[in-house]
């Protein structure tokens, strides 16, 4: 998961109109960048900006989950957003994995291998 988050911090740094000065990232230091940057470990609670990009990133995942639920009604994706809650593993167990499930995680690989 880390190097898929570092990945996606560099793919959005390059697509900003505004080049920024300095880059904050919560929990790790991103090296490689073109600017300068500091990681800080549970950022979301000392720096304010942080926080509010967490905030933003959840809702914007849950809201990105909310619409699968139409794509994928069986896996229930508006209730659990696809945090691995039991009714989400019964599931994905009863269903096995779809499109964007993640195969990378131990439970999903799992399943898909039972499927397979």
């Amino acid at each position: 998961m880390h190097n898929a988050d570092i990945q996606a911090l560099r793919r959005a740094l390059v697509k900003l109109d505004l080049v920024p000065g300095f880059v904050l990232s919560d929990g790790f230091a991103v090296d490689g960048l073109t600017v300068p940057g500091l990681g800080i470990w549970k950022g979301d609670r000392v720096a304010g900006c942080i926080a509010a990009a967490s905030v933003v990133a959840k809702v914007t995942r849950d809201r990105i989950m909310t619409a699968y639920q139409d794509i994928y009604p069986e896996y229930n994706f508006a209730k659990h957003k696809g945090y691995c809650t039991a009714s989400h593993q019964r599931e994905l167990e009863s269903h096995g994995p779809c499109d964007i499930h993640r195969f990378s995680f131990n439970n999903v690989a799992k399943v898909a291998e039972v499927s397979a």
